[in-house]
């Protein structure tokens, strides 16, 4: 089934039928450098094409974004994994592959490939500026992409996830384990120490001291910046791989409640009482035949005062059952739950003698982490 989700972004173009898309993030970290961009150029190229150069140079960056994704984007099409869209953001830039490599190779080849354009990018950009009259506009911006790029794939390529390092980390534990999720663990947990330490460190530390940069405010608000985006990709990555490690165990089959057959005429406070006397904890009701007509919402059940439930129905809380409140008694995983979210609801039907009941909440706690 296509993804439905509507793609959030200013489309600027589109490349072999995957749409590039700008997030409003982004004009406003262009904005800040054109503005910045253009106070430090005053001195090299003077007042009167500050503006033009910080502009050509963001421009040249988003370029820079925009094929360090591509690099992505193709080899994962090579694999025939699907590319929904390629976004650029405030910090960063996102290819968003619906479906996982299967492989740690193909894991390896995607993640890789990034960087190896921004590092490309930066020898062209190196060998352009070597062209170029020494002092000259061009030969400054020529070096400016360079450096830029270079930067783009150290960053990129250090060992922790959401950053392409981490998915070649990912892909080494992965083939040496033999475990996708372990492996995922491993490199997320490496990126939260990168965003925590490494970034700030380095950047407003290390960096200094040799002389590259300074630890002014803005040095320390765009390390801040940095790690809090590695920070909570890694954290995000994380958490996604403890809930995933969790949904082999995650089964109708040992999840669904019994359920008590009442007819839609039952007075709810004679159908709570023989759920207690039968000791369960759902109500589906069935017509004359016994045929399956609805399902009792539980929470509907616990907000009728106990002095109305006699003169409720248990009708006036149930929904009518269709196809997609019905599961199959062996769904479990990613299927249970590609089958609820295709119908979202409170309560589902597993049809049967009796029938059973299977309850989001309870799916949601076994999922807890």
């Amino acid at each position: 089934m296509a993804d439905q989700r509507p793609l959030r972004g200013l489309r600027i173009a589109r490349v072999v039928g995957v749409p590039i898309l700008l997030a409003p993030s982004w004009f406003l970290f262009a904005a800040y450098l054109v503005l910045s961009g253009q106070s430090l150029l005053r001195s090299e190229v003077g007042d009167g094409t500050a503006y033009l150069a910080a502009v050509v140079f963001v421009a040249l960056l988003l370029l820079s974004v925009v094929l360090h994704e591509l690099g992505h984007c193709l080899v994962a099409r090579a694999f025939g994994l699907p590319v929904r869209s390629i976004t650029v953001t405030l910090l960063a830039g996102l290819t968003e592959i619906t479906e996982p490599p299967q492989t740690p190779a193909r894991e390896y080849a995607v993640a890789i490939s990034g960087p190896m354009v921004s590092l490309l990018l930066a020898a062209c950009g190196v060998a352009a500026a070597d062209l170029a009259p020494s002092g000259s506009l061009p030969r400054l911006l020529c070096e400016a992409f360079a450096v830029t790029n270079g930067a783009i794939a150290v960053l990129n390529l250090l060992p922790g996830l959401p950053l392409d390092g981490g998915r070649v980390l990912r892909s080494i534990v992965w083939h040496v384990g033999k475990d996708a999720e372990k492996a995922t663990r491993v490199s997320a947990r490496s990126g939260i120490a990168i965003g925590l330490f490494v970034v700030p460190v380095t950047v407003v530390g290390i960096l200094p001291h040799l002389g590259f940069g300074d630890r002014g405010v803005a040095t320390v608000l765009l390390s801040a910046a940095v790690g809090t985006v590695i920070y909570l990709g890694a954290a995000a990555n994380l958490k996604r791989s403890k809930v995933a490690s969790k949904l082999p165990a995650v089964t109708v089959a040992s999840l669904a409640r019994p359920a008590l057959e009442v007819t839609a005429t039952t007075p709810l406070s004679e159908a709570v009482r023989q759920a207690h006397e039968r000791q369960v904890r759902a109500l589906v009701v069935v017509d004359g035949s016994g045929r399956l007509e609805g399902i009792v919402s539980e929470a509907w059940v616990r907000q009728v005062p106990m002095d109305r439930r006699p003169w409720v129905v248990v009708a006036d809380g149930a929904r009518r059952v269709e196809a997609g409140l019905l599961l199959a008694p062996e769904l479990s995983g990613e299927a249970l739950l590609a089958a609820m979210r295709a119908t979202p609801a409170s309560e589902y039907v597993v049809p049967g003698t009796p029938p059973r009941v299977l309850v989001s909440a309870d799916v949601a706690a076994a999922m807890a982490l």
